[in-house]
C-alpha cells in the first residue's frame, strides 16, 4: 500500500512512499483511508532515529473494509473517524474498534479526520478545568488546532474565553468561535481567570500560571514554544493561591469521545477548522505550513480525489 513513511534523508523525515498492508488484531477494523490530519506534535518533534519505513499519524477517516474479528465495532461499509499513536498515514489502518466512531451522514471525512487528536485534548483538558459557567478561562496557542476547539467547547461550556495568540493575525475568526476577548500573550491580558488550556509552553506558561484566580487550575497540554518553562514560585505564592498546574495526558480509549464531537459536527454545533487542506502528495507542503504556523487550525490530507 502506499504510505507516508518515516524517510531520514527526507524534509521532515518523511516520505511517499511504500509500506506493508496492516494484519489487524481480533479486536481492530481494518479502514480504507480516505483522508488523514496533521498535528503540529508529530510533524515539529518527529524524531531523529525512527526506524525508516515507519507508518506514523495519529488521525484518520475513512471507510471500514474489514470488520473486527471479535464482533466489535461497526459492519464493513460504515464511515468512521479512527485514532491510534501510528499508522494512520496509509491507505489502509487496522485500528481498536475502542478509538473509532462511526461518521453520520453528511459529515466530511476530511472534516472529521481533523477531529482526534486536537479534538479530544481540548474536550478532555476543559473538561479537567471543572465547571466553566460564568467563569472566565485562557486558551493560549489559541489559532492552533487544539486552541480553536478548546475556545469553542469552554465557550460552550458557560465560559467568558479569552483567546492569547501569536498576532493580532493570528487572531482573525476567534470572535466567531466564541472568544469575549483577543490577547496577544497573557502579559497583555488584564484581571485573572479560572483556568487555563496552555499549548504554548515557555514563558507563556508562566505568564499564565500567575494570572490564575484562587483555586485556579492550568492544563499544560503542550509545548509549541520549544522552550522550557521557569516558574517563580515563591513570587507566584505573591499572586496565586492554592492555584494548580496540571501536565495533560491524553485519556485513551478516544471511541466514546470522538463518537460526542462527531456528534457536535454533524449538527453544526462545532467547527473543526481547517486551515490547509491538499492531496497527501503535498505532505511536505502541509507539514512546512504547520510548522511556520501558517495553518489557522488543522491541516488535512487527503489520499484520493
Amino acid at each position: 500500500m502506499r504510505a507516508l513513511v518515516y524517510d531520514p534523508a527526507a524534509p521532515h523525515r518523511l516520505s511517499l512512499g511504500q509500506a506493508p498492508d496492516p494484519e489487524p488484531t481480533p479486536r481492530q477494523a481494518l479502514v480504507e483511508v480516505a483522508a488523514v490530519s496533521f498535528n503540529y506534535g508529530e510533524i515539529a518533534f518527529r524524531p531523529a532515529d525512527g526506524r525508516p519505513g515507519h507508518v506514523s499519524g495519529w488521525d484518520a477517516a475513512g471507510v471500514v473494509v474489514r470488520p473486527a474479528a471479535d464482533g466489535s465495532g461497526p459492519p464493513a461499509g460504515t464511515p468512521v473517524v479512527t485514532f491510534g499513536w501510528s499508522g494512520a498515514w496509509a491507505e489502509l489502518r487496522a485500528v481498536d474498534t475502542d478509538e473509532l466512531a462511526v461518521v453520520p451522514d453528511g459529515v466530511d471525512l476530511g472534516t472529521a479526520a481533523a477531529l482526534p487528536v486536537a479534538g479530544v485534548t481540548a474536550l478532555q483538558a476543559v473538561r479537567l478545568l471543572g465547571s466553566l459557567v460564568g467563569r472566565r478561562v485562557l486558551v493560549t496557542g489559541a489559532s492552533g488546532g487544539v486552541g480553536r476547539y478548546a475556545v469553542q467547547l469552554a465557550a460552550r461550556a458557560g465560559a467568558s474565553v479569552v483567546a492569547s495568540v501569536g498576532s493580532p493575525a493570528r487572531g482573525e475568526g476567534l470572535r466567531e468561535l466564541g472568544a469575549a476577548e483577543i490577547v496577544v500573550g497573557p502579559a497583555a491580558m488584564a484581571g485573572r481567570v479560572h483556568g487555563v488550556v496552555d499549548n504554548v509552553g515557555g514563558q507563556q506558561l508562566a505568564e499564565a500560571f500567575n494570572r490564575l484566580a484562587d483555586g485556579g487550575v492550568v492544563q499544560a497540554v503542550g509545548m509549541a514554544s520549544r522552550e522550557p518553562t521557569l516558574i517563580d514560585f515563591e513570587e507566584a505564592r505573591t499572586r496565586v493561591d492554592r492555584g494548580r498546574l496540571e501536565t495533560f495526558n491524553l485519556a485513551t480509549p478516544l471511541g466514546d469521545d470522538l463518537a460526542y464531537l462527531v456528534g457536535l459536527l454533524a449538527r453544526g454545533e462545532l467547527d473543526a477548522q481547517v486551515g490547509w487542506r491538499g492531496p497527501w502528495e503535498r505532505a511536505l507542503e502541509a507539514a512546512d505550513a504547520l510548522v511556520g504556523r501558517r495553518v489557522a487550525g488543522k491541516a488535512v490530507l487527503d489520499l484520493r480525489g
